[in-house]
């Protein structure tokens, strides 16, 4: 079992390669007939090892009909396994077809896959629901022999991952015996891992297959010149250093957070950019067009450097990449050693990263994540249970492929990971909501969509209900966005139907790399021309923010609390820190520091908490409802990664008992109740479930005619039948992965008796960069003070000096333009000696003609 055959073994050879010890244990794993979970370094021929028994099989035993099928978490992805996969195919001589199923497939490609399937059959979660819900699917998946699940550990623990357990686990019932394969690089929890791709639900089931590890990653930190900020999170002060890099590179990729970070970040590479390097841009709202000319461009060596969010995290196989760019804190391990992955990828060479902290906090987090990298210290939450609108949405799909008998189902669905622990109530009362929409909702026609005939079975109603269902399969539900077309041109891409509701006619914005003007909407379409005047806006996206990690969190409190570790830091942080020091104090490792002091004339309280900007978004909440019950006068409040700091009318005299456990209890019910965050989480869930449409044939429905039946049909739940399905459902997503209530548990639960209060008679340094951080949230209503002319002073009254007032007067200037979507143009002399942006574009023409986008 050591030695691959002929042609194997000669292909193998004949690039002075020899098969990688994982390689063969996976083929070992599969001629036992067992699943198995590769985990790898990238660049070390996972993908071949995954699919290598089905070539090694279909040369010994050639066949017809579907024998494996690969499921990616994107459809670029699919496609470029699909062409990298090719080559040894059509080396070795191999019959063996491969093609891709995604929702891109013309239609009579995907005829003929019916009629004809190829061997390797690539596709998405969302495709291949629709493919099971279809009556000839056990034609089709009856003699499959294989289930190859790249990215793994992005796909467990969402609500796609959800879909594609119970997906695998229909498989299984079509084809006895198929086996599982899990291929990932970064894996936290290997046996939860394990669990949910298990065909019985049980770890134990699923071989481990490790992978040796490659060379050590080369990480830089590349801090702007001159000064460093004390606050912001956009680094584009860095952006000189950014394109010096650039410059002395092959292919660069520039890894950003945020949709609008990608526009700025690109714009200011613009802005730079006297040699016109061919520099692209790529993020999920850009048209898929734009997205798919870009992919091309760097796979052909066209361009130095694309500037992408995390649309690449999980990347092509550009293995010209020489080095990755990760601009702001990359916020956890796992995400940044994904990205580093991207550059080289060849597991026997090091990449190569640079990170570029925005402000002073950032610094200490990315030599946080250094030293976690080098510890090999991943980090990740286990993946959480299925959730209960997926699975309405596959009993529906299961329906609509054939009845069915309600224990069968059940017991197939419970033998999927993520449905484990499924209770046959919760089962139940789901299969009733869908069947004709539960107790309130049965009087309405239009939610009876299941029957039960009288041996039992479950029937779908009609063809009109299969037909509908089958368009509204999936589980990704977008924010309401409105497309963007150039008058008399192309759809650039996609933006948030809120912001388009900012804007009015005349005013710009950047976007897709260009300044746009805003002429008005026609129908669900936002109509631009090129260029325009004033101050250009920037889109912002809802749910971009990434949460700090646990484990970086712990990392970055040590840092603090351990002056020994702060040489890994860099002159102007150690100056900053110990002027903490001398002003206050040190937030402790497991303890809390809790600063008070008046400014402005209202008191300030900053908690340093260090549990990520959402959970410290939840906890402002709760806090200040707290402070109002203790009439403190609340006035505000606002959180960062660091720190919840909040400002009231009155002094704080006894904050440890805003930050008791029992926070959790009242507050947190009163505040979810009445928050509008429930509304919009059960238009989500709705939406998974099949309750509201995202598609109707002949019809398109705007998001603000989805969220207005959401509404309706929340609040006649609400009074009617408070404990229906998805309401329970929604008031447990939003007490825990939408306002991470289980980090803040443990925060509460972690400093009790352990917090420190300091009185102080003016800002701290460490408080500084909270208050001149973006996104305020205004308890009490009134006009924001002149945050412009306040937080100029900040530093000064910290520092005791005025040497860094200009600096500081900078930052807020920048932070006010960016929070309020505004960011600064190219000085008059610039635009003057800077060619317009749209002929920068069009000069930045890619050989055969294509346009860099």
């Amino acid at each position: 079992m050591g030695t691959l055959p002929e042609p194997f073994a000669g292909w193998f050879a004949a690039r002075g390669w020899t098969p990688r010890p994982h390689q063969l244990a996976l083929w070992r794993a599969a001629r036992a007939g067992e699943s198995a979970l590769l985990i790898a370094p990238t660049g070390g021929g996972k993908t071949l090892a995954g699919f290598l028994p089905t070539l090694l099989d279909l040369h010994a035993s050639p066949r017809e009909g579907l024998h494996t099928l690969y499921v990616s978490p994107l459809k670029a992805l699919a496609v470029d396994i699909a062409r990298n996969l090719m080559d040894p195919v059509e080396q070795m001589g191999l019959p063996v077809r491969i093609e891709t199923r995604t929702g891109d497939t013309p239609q009579n490609r995907r005829a003929r896959q019916r009629e004809s399937p190829p061997q390797i059959l690539l596709t998405t979660p969302e495709s291949l629901a629709v493919l099971l819900s279809s009556p000839d699917s056990p034609e089709l998946f009856g003699g499959l022999r294989a289930v190859v699940v790249d990215e793994a550990h992005a796909m467990a623990g969402t609500k796609r991952g959800d879909q594609l357990c119970l997906l695998m686990a229909r498989l299984d019932a079509l084809a006895p015996g198929l086996r599982r394969v899990g291929l990932s690089a970064t894996v936290a929890h290997p046996d939860a891992l394990r669990a949910w791709l298990s065909p019985t639900a049980r770890a134990e089931d699923v071989r481990l297959v490790l992978g040796r590890g490659g060379a050590e990653p080369v990480m830089d930190l590349l801090l702007p010149k001159g000064h460093l900020p004390w606050g912001g999170h956009m680094g584009i002060a860095s952006a000189p250093g950014v394109l010096a890099r650039i410059a002395d590179a092959a292919v660069t990729i520039v890894f950003v957070n945020t949709r609008a970070q990608a526009e700025l970040i690109f714009a200011a590479l613009w802005r730079l950019n006297e040699g016109n390097l061919p520099i692209g841009l790529h993020h999920g709202s850009l048209q898929i067009e734009q997205r798919r000319k870009v992919e091309a461009a760097m796979s052909a060596g066209r361009l130095r450097a694309v500037v992408a969010t995390a649309s690449l995290d999980l990347g092509i196989d550009w293995g010209a990449v020489d080095q990755v760019i990760q601009v702001g804190a990359p916020k956890g391990v796992a995400r940044l050693l994904q990205r580093i992955g991207r550059a080289n990828h060849r597991m026997d060479e090091p990449s190569r990263a640079v990170l570029v902290p925005a402000n002073r906090f950032e610094v200490i987090e990315c030599v946080a994540s250094t030293e976690a990298v080098r510890a090999h210290e991943l980090d990740g939450e286990p993946p959480r249970p299925g959730g209960l609108d997926v699975l309405a949405q596959h009993l529906l799909a299961m329906a609509c492929q054939a009845p069915f008998r309600p224990d069968d189902l059940y017991a197939e669905v419970t033998r999927a990971g993520a449905y484990a622990t499924l209770s046959r109530r919760d089962f139940d009362d789901v299969l009733r909501f869908v069947e004709d929409g539960g107790y309130a909702l049965r009087a309405y026609e239009r939610f009876r969509r299941l029957f039960r005939d009288a041996e039992g079975l479950v029937h779908v109603c009609d063809l009109k209900v299969a037909r509908q269902a089958r368009m509204n399969l999936g589980t990704i539900v977008d924010t309401p966005m409105l497309k963007v077309r150039l008058r008399g041109g192309p759809v650039l891409g996609e933006v948030e139907e809120w912001f388009a509701s900012t804007l009015e006619p005349g005013h710009c914005f950047i976007f897709a790399g260009q300044t746009l003007r805003y002429e008005g909407i026609d129908a669900l379409t936002m109509v631009v021309t090129r260029g325009g005047e004033g101050e250009p806006r920037v889109p912002a996206y809802a749910g971009s923010r990434m949460p700090l990690s646990t484990n970086l969190s712990l990392r970055v409190r040590s840092i603090l609390a351990d002056p020994r570790r702060w040489r890994a830091l860099p002159e102007p942080v150690r100056d900053w820190l110990r002027l903490q020091q001398r002003r206050s104090e040190l937030p402790q490792r497991d303890g809390m520091l809790i600063e008070v002091f008046p400014r402005a004339g209202r008191w300030f309280l900053v908690a340093y908490c260090f549990e990520g900007r959402l959970a410290h978004q939840t906890l402002g909440m709760l806090v200040t409802k707290r402070m109002e019950r203790m009439g403190y006068g609340p006035m505000g409040y606002l959180g960062t990664d660091y720190v919840l700091a909040t400002w009231s009318a009155f002094e704080p005299t006894d904050p440890e008992r805003l930050f008791e456990e029992d926070i959790l209890g009242e507050e947190l019910e009163e505040w979810i109740a009445e928050s509008s965050m429930l509304r919009r989480t059960f238009r989500n869930i709705a939406t998974i479930a099949g309750l509201i449409e995202k598609n109707h044939p002949g019809a398109e429905k705007s998001g603000r005619q989805m969220s207005m039946n959401s509404d309706l049909i929340y609040d006649v739940l609400r009074r009617h039948e408070p404990d229906h399905i998805l309401l329970r459902a929604t008031r447990a997503e939003a007490a825990t992965g939408l306002t991470d209530v289980g980090r803040i548990a443990t925060l509460l639960a972690r400093v009790r008796g352990a917090i420190r209060i300091r009185r102080l008679d003016r800002v701290s340094p460490l408080a500084v960069p909270a208050l001149i951080e973006e996104g305020r949230e205004w308890v009490a209503g009134g006009a924001e003070d002149a945050l412009l002319a306040e937080a100029a002073a900040l530093v000064d009254d910290a520092t005791g000096g005025a040497e860094h007032f200009a600096d500081v007067l900078s930052e807020v200037t920048e932070g006010l333009r960016v929070r309020s979507g505004v960011v600064d143009r190219p000085r008059r002399q610039d635009r003057k000696r800077r060619p317009p942006l749209r002929r920068f574009v069009r000069s930045a023409r890619l050989p055969g003609g294509d346009a860099a986008p």
